[in-house]
């Protein structure tokens, strides 16, 4: 039997009719937009299309856009200073630094100017360990749109045995401590872990955001099981791939997200709702 395919298109439609009435009562009881400004060095197409959706999208909600200029060739000190000017600015609500960095950037040092109450996408290291006690501010806008899937589409988590494949800072660590959160027996696989395959088997929920196209595939899947795909793979033919074969996978799963038009949807819309969030916090002192 076909896998269920968990469809983050419609979702995000769900999602965002949400939130636009929520942005709307904010607005009127408050008086007050809320504001995103987005931190983008210019040069990489793809960033820029996807700043472009944002922008498109903040349009569509009622929350005001704000991209100052940072030119192709600016400097680490010219962008902190700008990170920091909007931290300080109190009509900024959200702010998103655009990653990865061009090459030669101290990432770091330019989290380190946001202001946490402001780090809409979850990156600054104290809003990271709100994320490890529990008791989260922003979660990364990725993993939240993942386990926004598993909780609208009515999937268990609680008692499930639970494989991430991938351990990055931003998505497989954070999504890693959402379902142990959630109660889920919690395994994180990687790059250099011994027969994957075996590892990923055992899940009854498979996560995979290693940034390999179609890593996983039908034979190491669990029939039933929930594969959640964060793979964003460009092909030379300009199709896109996840880190998960779906054909085979599909063919096993229990539920699958597709690449695309799973979980990369309801991120971008998780982004939004953080941004509803720091504007609510910046009503308190």
């Amino acid at each position: 039997m076909a896998a269920m395919i968990l469809d983050g298109r419609t979702l995000a439609k769900t999602l965002r009719d949400e939130l636009q009435a929520e942005i709307q009562q904010f607005t009127s009881q408050v008086g007050v937009t809320p504001t995103l400004a987005v931190v983008h060095i210019e040069g990489d197409s793809a960033s820029e299309r996807y700043v472009r959706s944002i922008q498109k999208a903040c349009g569509n909600l009622g929350i005001h856009f704000v991209k100052p200029h940072l030119a192709e060739g600016t400097t680490q000190e010219r962008l902190e200073s700008v990170v920091s000017s909007l931290s300080e600015d109190t009509k900024i609500h959200g702010i998103l630094l655009q990653l990865p960095l061009p090459a030669g950037f101290d990432t770091d040092r330019a989290i380190a100017q946001l202001d946490p109450r402001k780090d809409v996408d979850g990156i600054h290291y104290s809003n990271a360990g709100l994320v490890m006690q529990g008791v989260p501010r922003f979660v990364p806008n990725t993993p939240a749109g993942g386990m926004e899937v598993l909780k609208r589409y009515a999937i268990e988590v609680a008692g499930k045995r639970a494989v991430v494949v991938g351990r990055s800072m931003v998505v497989g660590k954070p999504m890693a401590l959402l379902l142990l959160q959630s109660h889920a027996t919690v395994t994180i696989a990687h790059s250099r872990t011994l027969d994957l395959a075996a590892v990923v088997r055992e899940a009854d929920i498979v996560v995979v955001a290693a940034g390999h196209s179609k890593l996983v595939h039908g034979s190491m899947i669990r029939p039933g099981a929930v594969v959640i795909d964060f793979g964003i793979n460009v092909q030379d033919d300009g199709s896109m791939t996840g880190d998960v074969d779906f054909a085979s996978a599909s063919e096993v799963a229990g539920a699958i997200t597709p690449v695309p038009g799973g979980t990369g949807p309801v991120t971008n819309v998780m982004l939004l709702k953080n941004v509803l969030h720091a504007a609510w916090l910046s009503q308190t002192p």
